[in-house]
């Protein structure tokens, strides 16, 4: 069904004897008869349609059963495929309708080199691609295992790359051990020159091996940056503030700041809530009356801790006023915004019920009278 070319040292296909059992003899004589520019064509053009039926109603087949299964990573897998289909058929029609033309020598590194280096380029993508891909899944599902971050799946495609272009090169008949001699021995220039880019990459593996700051966390900054983490990438950490605004810092940056952490190890958050009240005020009533309020709070508005019982502590004789801390717990850091905004509005609405008030800041003034008595002018001597 096929032969062995020795001139070309590789195996090639003969299309009529392959077929010559599936077919009709009619066909075959056809087959026989053709020009022999179009029997290349037409072998390049069933492939280029296969590829084509392929990359459309093949990948939808795929998709539909990867839906059927509860395996994540197959839809990663079919995904990565798209477009492949095609490329793969292509590179094959071409292989297959050269080596069934008479082209002169010199043509023949094509079908035997470059076409083989397309394929595996092609492959390397597509197992790059996948790659990525199925870090990413599993180091957003596997808890404790990966952070999801951007740098583990650019490294994975980075690994794959390397290994893609080293089988490309050996497939073109080039030496890869001389090679790889002389980038470990530029490679110590390269890294002086990119000292700062390596100390980045390390410096974001080493927050990431820690876990102290992981994506999603709320994190505040010695030099003032606050906000979530979204991302930390190869070079730097993206940081999306609360006014949606994002700061890119450097992994170094950040590994060398003193960082304070809302999440860890708990994201639910205690708050205080200054208040004061005049002196002449019942403490007793004041403090149960906030406190019940405060616990409505929690208990009706979004994100508040329902079972955590707040309290009242006085600490403070002010100029106007006893002044006071509530205490309330939040689930995360942002919602003790909310939390604040309906404590206040219900608490004040509260206290005018109750008569209890909240003074204004005052000054007592005190004028001593003018003394009365003669002043005596000093004697001269």
């Amino acid at each position: 069904m096929g032969f062995y070319d020795e001139s070309m040292g590789s195996a090639t296909l003969d299309l009529p004897a392959l077929f010559s059992g599936l077919l009709p003899a009619a066909i075959l004589r056809v087959w026989s008869n053709l020009p022999e520019w179009l029997s290349p064509m037409l072998i390049f053009g069933v492939c280029v349609g296969v590829g084509l039926l392929l990359d459309s109603v093949g990948l939808a087949v795929l998709r539909r059963l990867a839906k059927r299964t509860t395996w994540p990573g197959d839809d990663v897998i079919v995904d990565s495929l798209r477009r492949f289909p095609l490329v793969w058929m292509t590179l094959l029609g071409g292989r297959l309708a050269l080596e069934r033309s008479d082209l002169p020598p010199q043509f023949e590194k094509i079908s035997t080199v470059w076409l083989p280096v397309l394929g595996i380029f092609a492959v390397t993508i597509f197992v790059a691609r996948a790659a990525g891909g199925l870090v990413g899944l599993y180091s957003g599902k596997a808890e404790g295992l990966l952070p999801a971050t951007s740098i583990f799946r650019n490294l994975a495609r980075i690994v794959i790359y390397l290994l893609g272009f080293t089988m490309m090169l050996q497939a073109m008949g080039i030496a890869v051990t001389p090679l790889l001699t002389a980038f470990g021995v530029g490679g110590l220039a390269v890294a002086l020159a990119l000292q700062d880019t390596f100390g980045n990459l390390f410096a974001g593996l080493h927050i990431l091996a820690s876990r102290q700051v992981q994506p999603g966390d709320y994190i505040k900054l010695s030099s003032g940056e606050e906000g979530y983490v979204e991302d930390i990438r190869w070079r730097n950490t993206t940081i999306r503030a609360l006014q949606n605004n994002m700061f890119i810092i450097p992994n170094s940056k950040l590994a060398g700041s003193i960082i304070t952490n809302f999440d860890q190890p708990d994201p639910q958050l205690l708050f205080g809530v200054e208040l004061g009240v005049a002196y002449d005020s019942d403490l007793e009533k004041v403090e149960r009356v906030t406190v019940e309020v405060a616990r409505a709070v929690l208990q009706s508005v979004p994100g508040g801790v329902k079972d955590f019982e707040p309290n009242v502590r006085y600490h403070t004789f002010g100029p106007s006023s006893i002044n006071f801390t509530v205490t309330l717990r939040a689930h995360l850091f942002a919602d003790q915004f909310r939390l604040k905004h309906e404590f206040v509005k219900r608490l004040q609405k509260r206290y005018q019920a109750e008569g209890i008030e909240i003074p204004l800041p005052s000054r007592t003034v005190i004028v001593k009278p003018e003394s009365t008595a003669e002043i005596k002018p000093a004697r001269e001597e």
